[in-house]
């Protein structure tokens, strides 16, 4: 199925998805290495899928979430009637659970469930035992015990059972993961957990202080970024999927369920725009954990628990999303040196200092210790925010995003009275930000470029202004807008990244438009005063969203369907973050067109 058509559960360990067919077709165990035990994403059914739907046919099916939660609700009209399954996981800090209620809704329609359980991607078929009123499964490290009253038996290394359900019985199942040698769980009570998660997300949805004009995409979106926490550690991970195309039938499959210091920073930035402070101590408390020791040891990424091993696998069996091949688990950018980190690091304590966190001694030290080392490593090539697999260069991000963490560092002092070698941290800055602008801006074109000498543009260089590099309307910032908007942007507003075969990125050309750069144009034009361009922009984005609200990381806008790892953090943190500023500057000037 398409990505539209999936809907995502979660309890801020692990999280599913859930196409509209009833199939969960995704769905990973929260250990370290999160080894799914339904797979059918990335390949066929029989690399584990947990089917639950009508067992005739359908005249109409629809997804929608429970207000202001993570409850999903999928609906079938059928010849015999309408039947609901309700799918949620309830949040908790141990034996997680993926909770399926089935509820007639008129006449009485006949249902199908097959369960066919696969551990370490699909690779593994469990040895299922039967148990009251259940079953388990159990391999290696990992066990699923299933808790139903429907008739459940096997057939052909899956799990089946036919049933049916009239208007207002209701038919639970449950499925429960825990270690292998632990003895097995019991379960929760079905009807309880709704209850129970439902009340969950209203009241954490409930402390939300967003009062701007888009209040239900900004909140859904909220609700993603919640789920993709990870609760034990404060960690956030980028995406809750590994190896979905950029390209359709590609090979920019990447994994993305990992923590990027740069993905999280943003994310805390936008759950701080929503009022969420124990979010953003929580992610303090992980980045400070994780980055400890060295300056120079210092990783792009980690695991939710702050792992820095992350090597990067290809699993051959799997056939890939719509054949797009090789799937990976893993990441191999972990080692990149991406120079820009150490800016999205000293922003983040900084805005973490002015949303009132108290104040953490350890963090400065932190992070003078990491300045002491950028001091002499800022003027290296790196490999960049996109995570290059060419050669390495000077590109124009990592120098800004140096100017940033020397920026921010002179404003701990100014600001909050920490002490700190200040005069030569601004006169770093400024020999920074001299450089940047003699040799990363091209004059005859009037733009930035995505590296020193390179012809090339880069959607990064929209953040210029928006880290306050140079203000909105510096004459580069126009130039380099006008030029991203000319040469990168397409059907109206949908920004690539970079032009792949100018740039030379050691990969074969092609993907998608990428919504994150979408919407930092939108935030451009509206800093710039263009704001019915900017809200134009911002809208076209929202429809892209799926009818469940969720993002992609990119959009195919000749496919007109996403791409990308699926739902994507960056995505939803532009989205809340354009909000904000498009509501900004409504208020500074509502009568300006």
């Amino acid at each position: 199925m398409r990505l539209e058509d999936y809907g995502l559960v979660g309890d801020t360990q692990t999280a599913a998805l859930i196409g509209i067919d009833g199939s969960v077709d995704w769905l990973c165990l929260p250990r370290f290495d999160s080894s799914a035990c339904f797979a059918a994403l990335l390949g066929e059914e029989r690399h584990g899928r947990w089917l639950l739907a009508p067992a005739g046919g359908v005249r109409k099916q629809q997804h929608r979430y429970r207000r202001d939660t993570l409850v999903l609700e999928t609906e079938w009209e059928t010849d015999d009637g309408v039947v609901r399954v309700l799918d949620f996981m309830p949040p908790r800090h141990h034996a997680p659970d993926l909770v399926r209620i089935v509820e007639g809704v008129s006449g009485r329609v006949p249902m199908r469930t097959e369960l066919v359980v696969r551990y370490d991607y699909g690779s593994v078929v469990p040895w299922v035992q039967s148990a009251e009123h259940g079953l388990t499964a159990v391999a290696g490290p990992d066990a699923l015990a299933l808790h139903t009253s429907a008739p459940i038996h096997g057939e052909d290394l899956r799990t089946v059972a036919d049933f049916s359900v009239a208007q207002g019985e209701r038919v639970p199942f449950t499925l429960t993961w825990y270690p292998s040698h632990e003895p097995r769980p019991d379960p929760v009570d079905p009807e309880r957990a709704l209850t129970d998660t439902e009340a969950w997300w209203q009241d954490w949805a409930g402390r939300c202080t967003y009062e701007g004009r888009w209040r239900e995409p900004v909140m859904r979106s909220l609700i993603v970024l919640k789920a993709l926490t990870y609760a034990p550690t404060g960690g956030i991970v980028a995406a809750a999927t590994t190896s979905l195309p950029e390209q359709l039938g590609g090979v920019r499959n990447w994994d993305y369920r990992y923590c990027w210091v740069r993905d999280a920073t943003l994310t805390l930035n936008a759950l701080l725009s929503g009022g969420y402070v124990d979010e953003a101590r929580a992610w303090r408390d992980w980045l400070l954990r994780a980055a400890a020791g060295q300056p120079e040891a210092l990783r792009i990424m980690y695991g939710p628990a702050g792992e820095r091993r992350l090597p990067e696998t290809v699993l051959p069996w799997l056939p890939g999303y719509e054949d797009s091949a090789p799937v990976r688990v893993g990441n191999a950018a972990v080692g990149q040196l991406q120079l820009d980190v150490f800016g999205e690091l000293m922003d983040a304590l900084h805005q973490a200092r002015g949303a009132g966190l108290e104040p953490e001694p350890a963090a400065w030290d932190l992070q003078r210790a990491f300045l002491d080392h950028l001091e002499g490593v800022w003027h290296e090539p790196d490999e960049g925010l996109w995570e290059v697999r060419g050669a390495p260069r000077k590109f124009t991000h990592s120098k800004v995003m140096a100017w940033v963490a020397f920026d921010r560092a002179i404003k701990a002092i100014e600001d909050c009275g920490l002490e700190g070698p200040v005069d030569r941290w601004r006169r770093r800055r400024a020999e920074i930000h001299d450089e940047v602008c003699r040799e990363a801006y091209d004059a005859d074109r009037r733009t930035f470029t995505q590296s020193y000498g390179s012809a090339a543009l880069d959607a990064s260089c929209l953040m210029i202004p928006l880290v306050g590099f140079l203000p909105p309307g510096d004459e580069r910032v126009r130039g380099t807008v006008a030029a991203i908007e000319r040469e990168l942007s397409a059907h109206g507003g949908f920004v690539s990244r970079y032009d792949s075969e100018l740039s030379r990125d050691g990969l074969p050309a092609g993907e998608g438009a990428f919504l994150a750069c979408s919407f930092w144009l939108a935030d451009n034009l509206a800093l710039q005063g263009r704001r019915e361009e900017a809200k134009r922009l911002f809208e076209r984005l929202l429809r892209v969203r799926t009818g469940l609200g969720l993002l992609a990381e990119e959009y195919d806008v000749h496919a007109r369907r996403l791409v990308g790892n699926f739902p994507q953090a960056f995505s939803h943190v532009g989205l809340v973050n354009s909000a904000a500023i498009l509501d900004r500057a409504a208020r500074a000037s509502p009568a300006s067109p």
